[in-house]
């Protein structure tokens, strides 16, 4: 009962948190974490206490991981966030809320984050009625995000759709009918962020 019989990240291995990078197995008995009844490993080692160094990269990773983004791009966030007014971490975090991938997954469109970036790089997606393939584009209030009119794109969304068991967040909003389309309400606040993460630490490590 103990064994792990499906594929799951190694974060969500170490951590015992759900990171959805499985799409919507995640919400599902057949999640990895949910069918596992003792700690990963065939071996139970006693684990050492992770240092100051070590729970703050492990909040950065849980991040990447979590938005799919680079080293690089992910300081390209960071620098962002610091020159900008207000608290850096939520500001950190509002913008890969931001990201159209991310947006794309939590309207529905897509079962996890890195499908519905495939689905932005295909052209699967539009913005404002133009078709946009840059999957860290920050959307902004206003944006009319849609999936285009042709019998791929909507086949592969309304599929998602029926998959989807999460609720779309406040900040959105989504219509559903023969072509699928969500408007971003306003700005993600802190309140809509759906991970768990302390921002501090990750601000801590990287101001350094």
């Amino acid at each position: 009962m103990g064994r792990i019989t499906g594929p799951v990240c190694r974060l969500c291995r170490r951590d015992g948190l759900k990171l959805f990078l499985k799409g919507s197995r995640c919400d599902t008995p057949k999640c990895a974490l949910e069918r596992r009844a003792s700690p990963p490993g065939m071996v139970q080692k006693r684990r050492s206490k992770p240092t100051d160094y070590g729970l703050r990269l492990r909040e950065k990773q849980k991040v990447k991981h979590y938005y799919g983004v680079l080293e690089r791009q992910f300081r390209t966030y960071f620098s962002r966030a610091e020159r900008g007014k207000g608290n850096t971490g939520e500001t950190l975090m509002q913008l890969l809320e931001r990201r159209l991938d991310n947006v794309v997954h939590r309207l529905g469109f897509a079962s996890s984050r890195a499908a519905a970036r495939q689905a932005v790089m295909h052209g699967h997606i539009t913005v404002n009625g133009r078709r946009l393939d840059v999957p860290s584009y920050l959307v902004k209030a206003g944006d009319l995000i849609r999936v285009k009119n042709r019998a791929r794109s909507l086949q592969l969304v309304h599929a998602a759709l029926a998959d989807a068991r999460r609720d779309v967040p406040d900040f959105l909003s989504r219509v559903e009918g023969a072509i699928p389309e969500g408007r971003v309400d306003r700005l993600p606040a802190a309140d809509d962020i759906s991970i768990p993460v302390q921002a501090n630490l990750i601000i801590e490590l990287c101001s350094k």
